[in-house]
C-alpha cells in the first residue's frame, strides 16, 4: 500500500475514533456501547439475546443488562419468542432507529470534511460506492 494512502487512512481512523467519543455526549446520554448495540439489533433483528451477544463478542448476561435501559427508554422492544418460551427476541423501535441514525449524521459530515481537506476524492468515491451497491443488489427473480 502507498505510504501516503496508509498515512491518510491512519489519520482518518484516528479522527473517526475521536469524533465518535465526542458524539456520545450528544446522543440522549447513550454510551458508545449502547449505540453499537442499537446498530447491531437493527442489523440482525429480530435477534435473540444470545445472537446479539455473539455478534458483539460479549456475554449473554452483559447483553441482558445492556438491553434493560434501552428497553425502558423505548429504543428496543424485547418480547418472548412465541416458538420458544425461554427465548427473548429483540427488535429496534422507530425511536431507537432515529436516535441511532441521528448519532451518526454529524460524524459522516465531519468525516467528509476531513477527507476533502486532505485531498481525498470523496464525491467520486461516494458515487463509485453507490454504483457498486446498485450493481450488487439482488434482482427480482434472480
Amino acid at each position: 500500500m502507498d505510504d501516503g494512502l496508509a498515512d491518510l487512512l491512519h489519520r482518518v481512523v484516528l479522527m473517526i475514533g475521536e469524533s465518535a467519543r465526542r458524539r456520545t455526549e450528544d446522543t440522549d446520554g447513550l454510551t458508545y456501547s449502547q449505540l453499537r448495540l442499537l446498530g447491531t439489533v437493527e442489523d440482525i433483528q429480530p435477534a435473540t439475546q444470545h445472537q446479539l451477544a455473539q455478534a458483539m463478542a460479549v456475554s449473554d448476561p452483559a447483553i441482558s443488562r445492556a438491553l434493560k435501559p434501552l428497553e425502558a427508554a423505548g429504543y428496543v422492544q424485547v418480547v418472548t419468542d412465541p416458538d420458544h418460551a425461554r427465548r427473548r427476541l429483540v427488535t429496534i423501535t422507530e425511536t431507537g432507529r432515529k436516535v441511532f441514525h441521528n448519532s451518526g449524521k454529524p460524524l459522516v459530515e465531519e468525516l467528509r470534511k476531513h477527507l476533502v481537506a486532505s485531498g481525498f476524492p470523496y464525491e467520486r468515491y461516494l458515487q463509485d460506492t453507490n454504483q457498486l451497491a446498485e450493481l450488487l443488489k439482488p434482482r427480482a427473480g434472480s
